[in-house]
């Protein structure tokens, strides 16, 4: 039997054995990361849809270490296209924050809506309290019943992932 490296390795020069036994053994990893990321709807779609990205694409894997990054990268990107498509994101919604409105073009609006749904609500509710609704930290902090630091915090990851999810 293969370890895990042996077993990325095998499947990324072609054998498709080692795949077909990496998508069955990482099946149950990509599910808790699409929990992570999906509406609970889209779950068991965006853990599909991603089996098949990467049985695909398995040979363009760089490197058997960037695996599991990648892994979270097509199930992040599955379950944007859902969220994007479940709540019909091709055009504005009528009752789109100003904010939006910074930014000329229509797909870059989208684009960021979509960023913001794409985050556990642990942090797009600190992002919208703060960026949209324009709350203080102290105003957040007791909102929520968190301290400063854990709304500061929830902040700075929260845009990361934003910034994240818009490089893509």
């Amino acid at each position: 039997m293969m370890d895990r490296n042996e077993l990325i390795e095998a499947a990324r020069q072609g054998s498709s054995e080692a795949t077909e036994q990496l998508l069955i053994d990482w099946q149950p990893t990509l599910k808790k990361m699409a929990f992570k990321q999906c509406t609970s709807n889209d779950v068991d779609d965006a853990v599909q849809e991603s089996l098949a990205i990467i049985w695909r694409r398995i040979g363009t894997l760089k490197t058997v270490e960037a695996f599991p990054g990648w892994l979270l990268i097509i199930i992040k990107r599955e379950c944007s296209k859902l969220m994007k498509s479940n709540n019909n994101l091709d055009e504005l919604p009528e009752d789109y924050h100003e904010l939006f409105s910074y930014y000329s073009s229509p797909e870059l609006r989208l684009d960021i809506i979509a960023a913001i749904h794409s985050l556990p609500e642990k942090y797009r509710s600190v992002i919208l309290l703060r960026d949209l609704e324009e709350l203080s930290i102290g105003e957040i902090a007791d909102k929520l019943l968190l301290t400063r630091m854990a709304v500061k915090s929830r902040i700075h990851r929260g845009r990361l992932m934003i910034q994240e999810y818009l490089e893509k």
